[in-house]
């Protein structure tokens, strides 16, 4: 009684919330890696273990991850016996910089200076991926028209971000 207890304390003051059926997967998993581990004198990868559970691959790696520890972003990872090397050292995001984020609000907000029918052709040819020829038959105009209109458009919104 005292160790289920115990159990149930470090279940319900963990750091992480975890389902028990994603537990219970996490430990199925490694006795099968364990299991085959000790047969074959190496560790299985992932897509052996899903085909013998009868799970994707995914479900196998997301119920390895969620029963791991986490770290601490600030934990070192390497010394050399100067300075430290944290996880935070490692990782790094070349999309979201703050760069990144000026520019998408610039373009924002230069797109909003357009009239609506700009930004439907613009929509139409840059996210559906459409000909200036669809896009023509489907706002009516001819083609020419949405040459001209498009190009204004892209002349406005660079301006927009030049000037701001």
């Amino acid at each position: 009684m005292i160790a289920g207890e115990i159990r149930r304390y470090l279940r319900d003051n963990s750091s992480i919330r975890v389902s028990r059926s994603m537990r219970d997967t996490a430990y199925k998993v490694l006795q099968v890696k364990e299991r085959l581990t000790a047969e074959r004198q190496k560790e299985p990868d992932i897509g052996e273990i899903a085909k013998i559970l009868k799970i994707s691959r995914q479900e196998v790696y997301f119920a390895l991850d969620a029963i791991s520890e986490p770290i601490s972003i600030y934990e070192p990872v390497f010394s050399d016996g100067g300075e430290s090397i944290c996880v935070m050292d490692q990782i790094g995001d070349s999309k979201n910089t703050d760069d990144a984020w000026i520019e998408q609000i610039a373009l924002s907000a230069a797109v909003a200076g357009l009239d609506s029918r700009e930004k439907r052709i613009l929509a139409l040819r840059f996210y559906d991926g459409k000909t200036q020829m669809e896009v023509a038959s489907e706002v009516g105009i001819s083609q020419a028209q949405v040459s001209r209109l498009e190009k204004n458009a892209i002349d406005q919104i660079k301006r927009s971000i030049d000037a701001g």
